[in-house]
């Protein structure tokens, strides 16, 4: 098969294909993130040097960027491959960086001259690595650096310099931002530890952090932001030794000692430090002592520059490794000793509420592998005191979880026992990110809070202590001269002035109403003369109001119903095929009418597609099925009223009952069942294929449509073996489905659920429950006429009186006869809450956006499920995100050996024994769907099936790649709509391979 390619493809492939000479045949390309892979092949592999000798002169006057699209990222390298055809690995690969085309030339040049011996030891000119390049601050370099890791996940890297201005009038100062694109959108735990060390250990200065952006390919606003902490290795050690760490102060002597070959080991007891000085090297014992003058030269200035806190002195010891007994001693007071302030450890501290000391402490406990925090920069703790809440965020390239951070933090800060500090609140983000992903709240103490307690706004860099503080107007503030008692006080009696006015309000409208009395007040002389002046007057209102309110709702009702729309039962029994002229005028229809609201109950005399497409929108004509009447209530009800227990899988249950009624109605099986997953149970469609077969020399053929959501092998099997009878079956079967349903790596969702119900339990009982004609609801397709003898019960003259008042009213009432649309209508326009969620509903099935969700509800009675949606890439991508074969957990694990395989091989030694012909139907696909990974993994399928197609009564057809561009035949990427599942219908009925049944 041809396959077209993208015209950057065909630019590249001829720029290759004319630099090396080699045939367009033998060349493939293909552009990942920002690296370019090159194939070279031929009969025989092409000549690694000859090819890239060629290669880089043309490469040193072409610019790439011009043989690719705007749209494309910028090209960093290109990968060289060449082998001979036939082989699946390549026999040599090159990498080019473009930056170094001259240096490459140069190499290749040498090993052209030299033999071949000779040029493997020459190695040619020296080639810089990206990571060297990258150190200088060079953005285009810091960008090929990253690209060396992110290509290979397919995210294309651009790195930029902006300027920062901090918000304390220091000078601004350089912000290094990256930018990330993918086709997908990565999750940023994937890629934030690998770019947060890769950054790290370029260990660049100017920078005092990096600021990462993803954006998906085509979308405007960038989809996460991270933030990465680019303070060097060496003053993270500083920091910490400053407090005493003691690993800290062990790192820093020991990258100072490692160039003298000495090795150090420190301990601290109560506030003196213990250094043991030792041979880096020793395996022989024969070293000799580190000597005592060097070392402490080396030790006292790194002490005293980073004067620890809370440790006043150092003792040096000099020996071997092993001995007990050091060879010499000295001893060494820290500045701690003259500086007070010093002296004071971490911990007291704290204890105190020294914001400082608190957060190295916390970063301490949080950061317990000093090794990683050095690589990523960790986590990073902010601290923010209001009132009496201690408000704590912990930042990291990836968020720390809730359970990981909480439970430590409240544990420790329940120990210092901070003063002023009644509670604390965690909270953890992302670092880059304002607001935090998750709060943890813990009250040391008992409080009491008259106003709810604002979430302090926490800023994504903590350089600046006023970005941490929210506004003071964010919350209200109490007096403190007020007690408990006062507003409780002052409480009570605003209720009861409210209260006392309330009364006298409804009181003064109650006597103003003529129809109550004060009870102190003495009765009128006449009280019969007054009430019937009070009846008189408010009967005659009311009468007035009643019949005005009826005037004004028969208004509404006349100016609201359509009169040209047919009732439900006539649109469906005159449906026909859709031709041009009919589909023509049901657009013009729709498009006058779109803008007229109509009852709800008249929703469903118009077609579902007829609202999938604005008017804006040109729709093609295509042709389908007439719609038939839903089975949804049926269903549910022969399912409620089945014997058989539940299958914990709805649809099947529901499918299951409709089959059994088919049974009790016909007393035959059909002629043919269709079987498999929601590709068949939305991709043919029985009353399309039964005309079909009609023109085709097979009148009157029974089908009916068994598909069911998420159906495999497995649940074919056991449909066919376990739940329906063998008498129940037809002579042929169309299993309609595809490569996922063979997947034995994944986990059978659908299977493992059928299998943990009593169905499943009783369905290996051999104990068949056949659904008896009496239970059928009356509702049903051609149900039959039966004979009842109901007794009328007696009226009485009440409800006669009552029911001749009704008659006469009605005759005269504008708005009696509509009395079912006015609820309707009163319902849609005052009750909007309470409807939010099926309008909502409503409007993503128009939109095409959840109609997998609607499947099990949209079922015609004979299992089909007619789905109007037409796929439009631009539009269903915007609502859904676009996954890769690779990310598709349908084909995770992909292999067709394992349970899916016996199932099917069980299926078909049922279908030999009962001589049934069982067709299997590969469904069709769209283009956008079959992306390499899933194009190879359809290809084993295709071998698989193939293999199984010499079976006897086993056919084997092939749609997969029928229609891969005709996106208006299906409903999403994987799935048919209507107008695909007439054609495909139509197709199968065509084909002279199917041995369809003769009446």
């Amino acid at each position: 098969m041809k396959i077209v390619l993208p015209d950057r493809q065909q630019s590249l492939l001829q720029w290759v294909s004319q630099a090396t000479g080699i045939n367009t045949f033998g060349v493939k390309v293909r552009l990942r993130g920002n690296d370019l892979h090159i194939l070279c092949e031929g009969t025989e592999c092409p000549q690694r040097w000859h090819t890239l000798s060629d290669l880089l002169q043309a490469l040193q006057q072409t610019d790439l960027d011009i043989l690719t699209s705007n749209e494309e990222p910028s090209i960093y390298q290109v990968f060289v491959y060449g082998r001979r055809k036939g082989e699946q690995r390549p026999k040599w690969c090159h990498r080019v960086h473009l930056n170094q085309i001259e240096k490459h030339l140069e190499q290749v040049q040498q090993a052209l001259l030299a033999d071949s011996e000779k040029s493997k030891q020459s190695g040619g000119a020296l080639i810089v690595s990206n990571e060297s390049l990258a150190r200088q601050g060079n953005p285009e370099a810091i960008a090929r650096y990253l690209s060396e890791t992110l290509s290979v996940l397919g995210v294309s890297v651009q790195v930029k310099i902006k300027l920062y201005k901090p918000k304390n009038s220091q000078p601004e100062e350089n912000r290094l931002w990256i930018f990330c694109l993918s086709s997908y959108s990565p999750d940023a735990s994937l890629l934030a530890e690998p770019i947060a060390q890769k950054l790290r250990h370029l260990k660049l200065s100017g920078y005092q952090d990096a600021v990462i952006v993803s954006q998906v390919s085509g979308e405007t606003a960038p989809d996460w932001l991270l933030r990465v902490d680019l303070t060097p290795p060496e003053v993270m050690l500083k920091e910490w030794a400053r407090w005493g760490d003691i690993q800290a102060i062990a790192r820093l002597l020991t990258e100072v000692l490692s160039e003298l070959k000495v090795a150090v080991q420190i301990s601290l007891k109560e506030s003196t430090l213990h250094i043991f000085c030792t041979p880096a090297y020793d395996p022989l014992g024969i070293a000799p002592i580190p000597d005592k003058v060097v070392c402490l030269e080396a030790i006292l200035p790194q002490l005293e520059a980073i004067a620890p806190q809370g440790i006043l002195a150092a003792t040096i010891y000099g020996q071997k490794a092993g001995d007990k007994q050091p060879t010499w001693i000295d001893w060494l007071a820290l500045p701690a000793t003259k500086h007070p302030a010093f002296a004071t450890s971490p911990l007291d501290l704290a204890n105190t509420g020294d914001q400082p000391a608190i957060v190295f402490l916390l970063e301490r406990l949080l950061n317990p592998d000093l090794d990683w925090r050095l690589l990523t920069g960790g986590m990073r703790v902010l601290l923010l005191v209001k009132n009496d809440l201690l408000h704590i965020m912990c930042d990291a390239p990836v968020c720390p979880g809730r359970e990981q951070v909480a439970n430590k933090i409240s544990q420790f800060i329940r120990q210092l026992k901070i003063p002023g500090i009644m509670g604390i609140r965690v909270y953890g983000r992302r670092a880059g990110n304002k607001e935090p992903f998750w709060h943890y709240g813990l009250d040391l103490e008992h409080r009491q809070r008259l106003v709810p307690e604002a979430t302090p706004e926490f800023a994504a860099t903590s350089e600046y202590v006023n970005d941490l503080v929210t506004s003071e107007t964010n919350e209200p503030i109490l007096r403190p001269d007020l007690t408990t008692e006062d507003v409780q006080t002052f409480v009570t009696e605003v209720a009861r002035g409210w209260i006392a006015t309330a009364s006298a309000t409804a009181k003064k409208f109650l006597l103003t109403s003529q129809l109550f009395t004060e009870s102190h007040k003495s009765a009128e002389t006449n009280p019969d003369a007054q009430g019937l002046k009070v009846v008189l007057v408010w009967g005659t209102l009311g009468l007035l109001l009643t019949l005005q309110t009826d005037w004004v709702l028969g208004q509404i009702i006349a100016h609201t119903t359509p009169t040209n729309i047919l009732p439900p039962s006539s649109s469906g029994q005159k449906a026909s095929l859709t031709s041009g002229k009919n589909q023509s005028d049901q657009t013009k229809f729709s498009t006058n009418t779109a803008k007229r609201k109509y009852p709800p109950n008249q929703s469903s005399v118009f077609n579902a597609s007829e609202f999938t497409q604005s008017d804006n929108i040109p729709i093609k004509n295509l042709s389908a099925a007439p719609l038939k009447e839903k089975a949804t209530a049926t269903a549910i009800l022969l399912a409620a009223r089945s014997q058989m227990p539940s299958f914990n899988v709805r649809q099947l249950d529901e499918q299951l009952a409709l089959y059994k009624q088919r049974l009790a109605r016909t007393g035959s099986p059909p002629d043919v069942l269709i079987i498999g997953s929601s590709r068949a149970l939305r991709g043919v469609d029985p009353a399309a294929l039964s005309k079909a077969l009609t023109t085709q020399g097979y009148p009157n053929l029974d089908v009916f449509n068994f598909g069911i959501n998420g159906a495999t092998a497995q649940v074919v099997d056991f449909l066919i073996r376990h739940v329906l009878e063998p008498s129940e079956l037809p002579k042929i079967i169309i299993w309609a489905d595809g490569a996922r349903a063979f997947n034995g790596g994944r986990e059978d969702i659908t299977f493992k659920s059928i299998a943990a119900s009593a169905g499943y339990k009783q369905a290996f009982q051999k104990t068949p429950t056949i659904a008896n004609s009496n239970d059928l609801p009356q509702n049903t397709v051609n149900p039959p006429e039966e004979k009842t003898n109901e007794e009328k019960p007696e009226i009485s003259i009440y409800e006669a009186v009552n029911q001749s008042l009704n008659q006469a009213l009605a005759s005269v009432s504008a708005s009696y006869q509509n009395r079912d649309q006015i609820k309707s209508l009163l319902q849609k326009q005052l009750l909007i809450p309470s409807h939010n969620q099926t309008v909502a509903s409503e409007k993503q099935l128009t939109d095409g956006t959840s109609d997998e969700s609607t499947s099990q509800q949209a079922v015609d009675f004979d299992g089909f499920l007619p789905l109007s949606i037409r796929f439009n890439p631009a539009r269903y991508y915007q609502i859904h995100s676009r996954v890769p074969g690779n990310y598709d957990n349908d084909y995770k694990s992909f292999q067709i050996e394992g349970q899916q395989d016996a199932a099917c091989q069980e299926v078909l030694q049922f279908a030999q024994a009962h001589k049934i012909s069982l067709v299997f139907v590969n469904m069709p696909l769209t283009g956008d769907y079959l992306d390499p990974v899933r194009r190879q993994y359809e290809q084993e399928f295709q071998q698989y099936m193939l293999h199984l197609a010499t079976n006897p009564n086993f056919i084997y057809r092939d749609l997969s790649q029928k229609w891969i561009k005709a996106n208006d035949y299906f409903s999403d990427p994987s799935h048919l709509n209507r107008f695909g599942a007439y054609e495909v219908s139509k197709k199968l009925a065509n084909d002279p391979m199917i041995p369809w049944p003769v009446k």
